[in-house]
């Protein structure tokens, strides 16, 4: 089944495109077209007029799509991407920035701010899909996804110093992603890398050919669709929760998780499973055994 929404608004009304169920937006502007498909919802990013730009209308809509019906068991993986072969995002809409829009400002940096915790806090993996240019704030939502898979013709920076506007946020997940001196080397030339080199300082988690991004991508959600949701879950929050601890707090929280999640119906469905030498059965649930 695919379920697919276009956001549009006519007359103050949401409106019927056909197979398409459209939503309220503040503006008539269609920001991403989203598709949910077996277990995944695929949030395209499809504003190319602005080259994909995170303005604050689009960082809106992307914390309200990935936040939407975050407790539906049947979604169990999120994917961001944009048309192939262009520009993902060129980052926020510098006319965002000028001074005439100053009041604005703080809601822009905020909003994005939300945007990065929603992905990082989503209950299910965030995955981003790139094949193309991804600049600035668009280099940083790359950084904060759980999973990223590019193409080799895509590339990355963070140019922000060449206009005056030192890339400080996009480099806070950027800087714990890569090496600090990769990280420095993109903030402070604003030189792009190639999709190859931002796989090997780990930028990214993958580097396909060209014609095979969708082809990764379903690869790992298909391997995502066959675990345990909670299980999933709960393993991604405690992953973020242990990254800023020192090791010996962090394994002293990791046994007391594991040993919960052992007292958790879908672990013992899983020991079982193994044992019995079947597929699991999973419940999806945060139940005890």
């Amino acid at each position: 089944m695919i379920a697919i929404s276009r956001f549009a608004i006519r007359n103050g009304s949401a409106v019927s495109q056909g197979r398409y169920i459209a939503r309220t937006l503040s503006t008539e502007k269609k920001y991403v077209e989203t598709t949910e498909r077996n277990g995944v919802r695929t949030i395209r990013l499809s504003d190319s007029s602005s080259r994909n730009s995170l303005s604050l209308e689009m960082l809106k809509t992307l914390v309200r799509e990935i936040k939407r019906d975050e407790d539906n068991k049947d979604v169990r993986s999120i994917v961001l991407t944009s048309e192939p072969g262009k520009v993902f995002s060129a980052g926020h809409n510098l006319k965002e920035l000028t001074a005439v829009n100053a009041k604005s400002h703080r809601d822009v940096f905020e909003i994005c701010s939300e945007l990065m915790r929603a992905i990082s806090q989503s209950p299910v993996p965030v995955i981003a899909a790139v094949d193309g240019l991804a600049a600035a704030a668009g280099c940083q939502l790359i950084a904060a996804c759980d999973i990223a898979v590019c193409t080799e013709r895509s590339s990355f920076s963070t140019p922000g110093a060449n206009l005056g506007i030192f890339c400080s946020t996009p480099g806070i997940p950027l800087v714990r992603n890569v090496p600090r001196k990769s990280a420095m080397y993109m903030l402070f030339t604003g030189l792009p890398i190639s999709g190859r080199e931002a796989y090997e300082c780990g930028l990214v988690s993958k580097v396909v050919a060209n014609d095979k991004l969708d082809e990764e991508v379903r690869r790992i959600t298909d391997a995502i669709n066959t675990k345990s949701r909670s299980v999933v879950h709960i393993g991604k929050t405690f992953l973020y929760e242990q990254i800023t601890l020192d090791i010996s707090t962090a394994y002293a929280l990791g046994t007391e998780k594991m040993v919960n999640n052992l007292k958790m119906r879908d672990a013992q469905e899983g020991i079982q499973s193994f044992l019995e030498k079947r597929k699991p059965n999973w419940s999806h649930d945060y139940e005890n055994n």
